[in-house]
């Protein structure tokens, strides 16, 4: 397949710590990707290099065959990347539906611009609640917001920060439903701490230890790939973690 995004020999240091070393990534044209590891495996470096809001050390990030290691976060926005942040960034004050119109503002104005904010709305199922201050939210909601926002960027890939953590059962199995609705429409990147909803919806994952890329593969290589298992103790759960 085609990849949309392509790493190689991506390395981040930090005040002489290596927090990410020379990671190699191919992520296809409307793939599902699952990104995992522990705390301190260099997740958010990695994913934060990836987005633009960290310069690298080292290697290149390349976009639909464009080498972007050196635009800013804004500029690869407008090429087609959005990230949604572990941390919820949501204009509090402002209403549900203003807050996607920021975010669609981008691409459509006019009419058509109230219809992405419903359709975006309606995919994330906050639809009854467009006219709600934002900040008045539950946290769970307030992730399903900024989900939403990133959708009606209409993105080529769209990163998904622990987009499950605050959400209800009910909510997740939600997000799942979405997940496999934005499936091949839109590449995804999901850093996931929850192993039922990474191996349920990833078609491959890549796991991280120490900065570095200990396997890769599909779920049922992950679930079976010895090194991860010692790495981790044999505990899904704490592959999961951080």
């Amino acid at each position: 397949m085609t990849a949309l995004l392509q790493l190689r020999g991506l390395g981040r240091d930090f005040a002489g710590l290596r927090a990410v070393d020379a990671v190699d990534l191919d992520l296809a044209k409307g793939e599902v990707r699952a990104l995992i590891g522990p705390n301190g495996a260099g997740k958010t470096t990695l994913v934060g290099m990836i987005a633009g809001r960290i310069a690298p050390s080292r290697g290149r990030v390349i976009f639909e065959g464009r080498d972007i290691t050196r635009l800013p976060a804004h500029r690869r926005m407008r090429l087609g990347m959005a990230y949604t942040f572990q941390i919820t960034s949501v204009f509090a004050g402002l209403s549900v539906a203003e807050n996607v119109a920021l975010a669609a503002r981008r691409r459509v104005r006019g009419a058509a611009l109230a219809e992405a904010v419903a359709a975006a709305l309606g995919r994330v199922g906050l639809g009854d609640r467009a006219g709600q201050v934002a900040g008045d939210l539950a946290y769970g909601h307030q992730r399903l917001l900024e989900i939403a926002m990133g959708i009606a960027q209409r993105p080529r890939l769209l990163i998904l920060d622990e987009p499950t953590q605050g959400l209800a059962e009910g909510e997740i199995e939600g997000f799942a439903r979405l997940v496999r609705d934005l499936a091949g429409e839109v590449t995804i990147l999901l850093i996931e701490h929850n192993m039922d909803v990474v191996m349920a919806l990833a078609e491959r994952i890549t796991v991280m230890e120490a900065g570095r890329v200990l396997a890769e593969g599909t779920p049922a290589e992950i679930h079976a790939n010895r090194a991860v298992q010692a790495a981790y103790l044999g505990g899904a759960g704490d592959a999961a973690a951080g």
